[in-house]
């Protein structure tokens, strides 16, 4: 019996060698075996008789292969195992208006965004995941205090009075001090808007209008001042660079240099996070910004004197939106139902990433209504009356409800049986009998050995698949900048561009990667409690887009009951080749992934256990030394490959899923010594000799990342990661001189 309704994986020979290789494998046997043996002559009689036994072993191989591996593959069928399909990258986009709007804007969901189209490379589709409101907004307070506080406890109301909204919604009063009249580091004013306004992951440009020129005693091009939106737990910055800000901190100095007035404005531009909320502090409701007083750089100087403005206006001017890699097929008619139980259709797309609520299949019964079938991973639990069927996301491959029955020898030699113990000997004779009666409780028994699993569409019902997306793969985790095409046209919209690179997307799993995955899958059973169960589950919950968990052992007795996970999401690797290494900020763990695998150990682990998931503390390593080439390598061609070589090396070595002398992913808490650098440049062929070999550490502070003065010993901490990626703007790449 065929099991034709099981996951088909893909098979693998043990031997895969074929006819014209065990041919060429024989004749380079030859002179071992036989020197006196020269001619090699496809005429030769010794060729022809290689010939045939290398035919003889071909057919022996054909059905070696279909054996212990087939048989392997066959068992993981059986346990219902599939191939986990491609995961998709995601990122935010940023959509531009032509112009602001009078009123509150909708782009919708699915609206498609792709990177750029070139020779080599097709363009790559993103789409949104909900719909951007880009919204009115309206300022309703401004407020001002003395210290930045988390949750601010002492407000003063700089409205009221002397400040008063015109028709259009700008506010215009007289001069209004932002900060102290002797300013100090921490003085903040805060912005409430309406919160009717849905504004979260609004574009807004903030117009400032200042004062008559006056000095305010900071450097322009370095204010001491940082933007921040309250996103329900904490405060995010959401200037996104300082270009953005074309008040220069509040000193219009650029107006003033292009011959503006200040009186005129100038715009902030400000990115809103994508989560906003109303919040009331003290009195005050509605959604809040504010700007502080930061401390200044060194050697920079802070605010003489407090910067006065005489009115306020903002409007949007884009949005951003969650855009996922994935392309949507709608309305695609697979065919009609012949009747028959076991039905398979095949959809024109593959790589069918996870469905959503409204993606299902619609079976149209002849002169009925639609019917929304659902979707299950098997068909064990369901009945003869369950609307249900199976999609192999690898193939494409839709499968409605088997029938199953026994094989009709056994039915019969059951039924004979039963009737054996229930009539006398001498009854068996007529009870063999053909008659009407018998052939009815015969049908009626045949008929009780089939079991329908799932519904079967009636004949001639048109099979109809509402909506499905495909898409997914490491081709999508794009660096910042890629996406920047509208690929259809949408009203009132300038242009698009991601601001963070695309992160989480993994290639379809592998029949090897499967073949190791489902002994943790039978041991772990479904259900989270030892370390290697949370390790395993939260790489499952990921699909792909996890490489590596680490469950950390409680501590502190404040820590029991509590399992906290460190997550490195898997990024795409063909930079190390081209020695640029992986950038930290691919390794970042999204919200989006945190919540996916948050809520996917929730419902197997015991009660009582709270699971947190962060990432590890990447440190970064950057190498300088000197190396010494042999004498072979003295054209400047052979030196630029070697120094590659090298490079790359270094990039997969200090690495956080290629890294460590195994090459699975440098180990959680292990430091980086001088001789392990050592022990790895020399082993690549050509080195002669290293000459000293200096560490640089980079650590994250903010924004930037800052380098160290040299070390011989760098510690990542128990809870750190080393990673090591080539950029100008933080000296982490790695310097080689070459001594010749």
């Amino acid at each position: 019996m065929e099991f034709d309704f099981l996951p088909n994986l893909p098979k693998s020979d043990l031997d895969d060698r074929a006819f014209q290789d065990l041919v060429e494998e024989c004749i380079l046997r030859i002179p071992r075996y036989c020197p006196e043996w020269t001619n090699y002559n496809p005429s030769d009689p010794g060729i022809t008789l290689i010939e045939l036994f290398a035919w003889l072993t071909d057919q022996m191989l054909l059905r070696f292969n279909q054996v212990p591996r087939r048989n392997y593959v066959t068992f993981l069928e059986l346990l219902g195992i599939r191939l986990q399909a491609p995961t998709p990258a995601q990122t935010q986009q940023t959509f531009y208006l032509s112009s602001s709007l009078p009123e509150a804007y909708t782009i919708p969901t699915g609206t498609e965004v792709a990177t750029v189209r070139t020779q080599a490379d097709d363009a790559i589709i993103f789409s949104t995941d909900r719909p951007l409101v880009i919204a009115k907004p309206s300022i309703r307070h401004f407020l001002t205090s003395d210290i930045a506080e988390e949750e601010p406890q002492v407000l003063r109301d700089r409205f009221v009075g002397t400040w008063t909204q015109q028709p259009g919604g700008e506010w215009q009063g007289l001069e209004l001090s932002i900060f102290n009249e002797q300013p100090q580091v921490g003085n903040c004013f805060y912005l409430v808007f309406e919160g009717d306004q849905p504004i979260e992951g609004n574009v807004i440009a903030l117009r400032i209008k200042g004062e008559a020129a006056t000095s305010t005693g900071i450097n322009p091009e370095d204010p001491p001042r940082l933007w921040q939106a309250w996103n329900g737990m904490s405060w995010q910055p959401i200037l996104l660079q300082e270009a953005d800000d074309s008040t220069k901190g509040f000193s219009f100095s650029e107006l003033i240099r292009q011959g503006g007035n200040p009186l005129q404005g100038a715009d902030v531009v400000l990115h809103l996070p994508l989560r906003l909320p109303v919040t009331q502090f003290v009195t005050y409701q509605g959604r809040w910004l504010r700007c502080i007083y930061n401390q200044p750089q060194f050697n920079q100087p802070g605010y003489m004197r407090s910067p006065r403005i005489v009115g306020l206006d903002v409007r949007s001017i884009g949005g951003t939106v969650e855009v996922t890699q994935c392309t949507t097929i709608r309305n695609e008619i697979l065919g009609e139902s012949d009747g028959n139980p076991g039905q398979t259709f095949q959809l024109q797309g593959r790589g069918i990433l996870p469905r959503r609520e409204e993606e299902h299949i619609l079976v149209i019964p002849p002169g009925g209504l639609p019917q929304i079938w659902q979707e299950v991973n098997d068909f064990a639990d369901s009945g003869p009356e369950d609307l249900h069927y199976t999609i192999d996301a690898i193939t494409g491959m839709i499968q409605f409800g088997p029938l199953l029955r026994e094989p009709s020898q056994l039915q019969e030699q059951t039924w004979w049986r039963s009737r054996s113990q229930r009539v006398p000997s001498q009854m068996l004779s007529l009870v063999s009998g053909r008659n009407s009666g018998v052939e009815r409780r015969e049908g009626a028994a045949m008929q009780s050995m089939e079991r329908q699993y799932g519904a079967v569409p009636p004949r001639g019902a048109v099979i109809q698949m509402a909506a499905y997306r495909i898409g997914g793969g490491q081709q999508g985790n794009v660096q910042r900048g890629a996406i920047q095409v509208l690929k259809s046209a949408v009203p009132y919209v300038a242009n698009v561009i991601n601001y963070s690179p695309a992160r989480n997307g993994a290639d379809a799993e592998s029949l090897e990667q499967a073949v190791i995955r489902v002994p943790r899958l039978l041991r772990t059973r479904d259900r989270a409690v030892t370390r290697e169960d949370f390790e395993y589950l939260a790489m499952e919950a990921g699909g792909g887009s996890i490489a590596r968990v680490l469950c950390l052992s409680p501590i502190l007795k404040e820590d029991a009951g509590r399992v906290r996970l460190l997550l490195v999401p898997n990024a795409n690797t063909d930079g190390i080749e081209r020695g640029e290494g992986i950038d930290p900020d691919f390794l970042t763990l999204t919200p989006q992934l945190t919540e996916r695998v948050l809520s996917y150990l929730d419902e197997r682990r015991l009660l009582g256990v709270e699971i947190l998931c962060s990432q590890p503390d990447y440190v970064g390593v950057a190498v300088q030394t000197e190396v010494a080439l042999d004498t072979a390598y003295n054209n400047p061609r052979a030196q630029q490959e070697i120094l590659l070589k090298l490079q790359t090396a270094l990039y997969r070595f200090l690495n956080p899923l290629t890294g460590g002398s195994e090459g699975n992913g440098w180990s959680f808490g292990r430091p980086v010594y001088s001789s392990d650098i050592v022990t790895l440049l020399q082993s690549v062929p050509g080195v002669q000799y290293l000459g000293a070999v200096q560490l640089f550490e980079l650590r994250r502070q903010g924004q930037n990342w800052m380098r160290s003065s040299p070390l011989t010993l760098i510690d990542p901490g128990p809870l750190g990661l080393i990673c090591s990626w080539h950029s100008n703007r933080s000296r982490s790449g790695h310097v080689i001189n070459l001594i010749t």
